[in-house]
């Protein structure tokens, strides 16, 4: 139970003829008795708060950027009209900065019997899961001088997951990729092609190419055309240590991976390859396998949604064990991490060949464009030594690409922007070579 300011006003005009014309104890009983008798009145008459039956429905999930509406459904099953201010709490990433006081309260009138339906709409900040805390309800009577309030739990969870805003680049990658799909025949053939069918021999086409079979069968020279093979298997391992944590631009460099390997998914999941998801940095975050090509989009969303970067060190070696046992035969392993020196040398190189013995290695890692915009800084002191150090670290982050292109891995290097269509671009390159 609370005062208004209306009982506060009140009770403040009441006391100020007492306090000029009688500045006495019978003065203020004359003024607080009938403004005490109309807070009790009021009181009585207002719904009461713990018996009012809540409910909700509507969304479970939205992209991060998107908005997701909840709606609250208040019965009123006392005998008396609810009069109410309602706030709907949820954590302060539910809303855009500065607009939660808006988008949380709602004024209501219920009269007995009846129900009215408030709609609460979420606009999350962060990934991950949204849970509502309580709703608090203020409960006035017919003159607002006093009011009843109370809370309750209506439990209810919103998923946000990553927005995918590389999608708008699968179009053409997919045009991209079916240029490969045995519409255009492969100058040499890799040692992972498909024998896609027979055409005839034009001039500039590879000899090796020749069906010498065919070609005695027919009145014309018969080549062979290859298609990249199907079914292959894709590891993406997203490494979700510590350097996973640092903000390149307004998010995480995970986020970046994240996007990265969606997009990546999509296109092979088109391609007919099967896609497996690996999250790791001391222990499983999330594992995604067997999943069929219609599910495996929303599957790996739905287990990135929750993923945060932990503080802790990536074990290198027990994560290659786990990706080795994950994907046993031949596949391609996509390694979303970092290309900083100490944690390639020390943690990656040493255990590298066994993961290169058995399979195709890609490592993706999100580079900080800002390093590049300080390395062509010039003009004041503070500028040059910025150039200096940004170029000592670009010097240093193509050196550990070197030493993991000696050891058989395709690296890209890209800024956020650009990862996810550069990753693809990458899975094209290695298909179209039939290193898959």
């Amino acid at each position: 139970m609370a005062l208004t300011g209306r009982a506060a006003l009140l009770a403040a005009l009441g006391s100020l003829p007492v306090g000029i014309l009688e500045p006495s104890w019978a003065g203020i009983l004359a003024v607080n008795a009938p403004l005490a008798a109309a807070c009790a009145c009021d009181f009585a008459l207002a719904a009461p708060v713990r018996r009012l039956l809540l409910t909700r429905s509507s969304d479970t999930s939205t992209r991060l950027g998107e908005t997701a509406d909840v709606t609250l459904t208040l019965t009123n099953p006392s005998r008396r009209p609810l009069r109410a201010h309602l706030r709907d709490a949820w954590p302060p990433s539910s809303w855009q900065p500065g607009t939660e006081t808006e988008a949380s309260r709602a004024r209501l009138t219920v009269p007995p019997g009846e129900r009215r339906r408030v709609t609460t709409r979420l606009r999350p900040t962060r990934r991950g899961d949204h849970q509502a805390d309580r709703v608090t309800i203020r409960s006035y009577g017919p003159l607002g001088l006093f009011s009843r309030q109370g809370t309750h739990k209506v439990p209810w969870t919103v998923r946000v997951l990553p927005p995918f805003t590389s999608r708008k680049h699968l179009p053409s990658k997919l045009a991209r990729l079916r240029e490969l799909d045995g519409r255009t025949s492969l100058v040499t053939r890799g040692e992972g092609t498909e024998f896609d069918s027979l055409r005839e021999y034009v001039p500039g086409d590879d000899t090796r190419s020749i069906d010498w079979r065919a070609t005695a069968r027919h009145s014309t020279v018969a080549v062979r055309t290859w298609r990249p093979e199907r079914d292959r298997h894709i590891l993406l391992i997203l490494d979700t240590g510590r350097t996973s944590a640092g903000r390149v631009g307004d998010a995480p460099r995970l986020d970046a991976s994240m996007d990265a390997a969606l997009l990546l998914a999509a296109l092979a999941s088109r391609a007919g390859d099967r896609v497996d998801l690996l999250a790791y940095d001391r222990r499983i975050r999330a594992l995604v396998q067997g999943r069929t090509a219609r599910d495996i989009l929303p599957s790996l969303v739905n287990a990135m949604a929750t993923l945060e970067p932990e503080l802790v060190e990536t074990d290198t070696r027990t994560l290659t064990a786990t990706a080795l046992r994950t994907a046993p035969r031949h596949a391609l392993i996509v390694l979303l991490t970092t290309l900083d020196a100490a944690p390639v040398e020390e943690g990656l190189l040493p255990v590298l060949p066994q993961l290169t013995q058995r399979h195709t290695v890609l490592l993706a890692s999100v580079a900080d464009p800002h390093v590049a915009e300080m390395a062509e800084a010039r003009g004041t002191i503070d500028g040059v030594y910025e150039a200096a150090a940004a170029a000592q670290a670009q010097t240093e982050r193509h050196r550990t690409a070197e030493q993991l292109r000696r050891h058989g891995v395709t690296v890209v290097d890209a800024t956020p922007d650009e990862l996810a269509p550069a990753l693809a671009d990458a899975y094209l390159a290695l298909k179209a070579a039939g290193r898959l």
